[in-house]
């Protein structure tokens, strides 16, 4: 059903109709901004509101799981010091990131077997082309990846 307009009691405009109330036996209706300050609505108690608490910004499993996988890369990087990708014109050569092939949701953060050591500037183009890195084997499909 489609709400339509009627006239305000309060402002006397044309405008969608906020709250209907009885008084001194008569209906009264009243627009959002005119039912804000009527006098019968200041005796109103509201409800209280839920306090606006932030929401983490990870889970406390996801938070050992990043903590962890901060102590594996490192030691990771210090085992593989050259770039693997070795993209021609973006190749610095020495290893600066963790590349996830087959990304880093729940268990594939820690998965070793999918990690490839590479510099910024291959990451970086890796991420920007996922067709072509797909194709040279710098990434793989995230659904039908399988860990054990």
């Amino acid at each position: 059903m489609k709400q339509s307009k009627k006239f305000c009691d309060g402002c006397g405009a044309q405008t969608y109709i906020w709250k209907n109330v009885m008084e001194e036996q008569e209906r009264k209706r009243y627009c959002k901004g005119c039912w804000s300050c009527h006098e019968l609505n200041q005796g109103i108690k509201h409800k209280p509101t839920r306090s606006k608490k932030p929401l983490a910004p990870r889970s406390a499993k996801r938070a050992k799981q990043e903590s962890q996988y901060n102590r594996e890369a490192r030691v990771f990087k210090e085992a593989h010091p050259h770039c693997k990708a070795g993209i021609p014109g973006k190749c610095t050569g020495q290893t600066t990131d963790v590349h996830h092939m087959a990304g880093r949701v729940g268990d594939m953060l820690l998965y070793q077997p999918y990690w490839l050591p590479v510099c910024r500037g291959c990451h970086d183009w890796i991420e920007a082309h996922p067709i072509e890195a797909k194709e040279l084997g710098y990434s793989m499909s995230k659904t039908n990846t399988d860990i054990n």
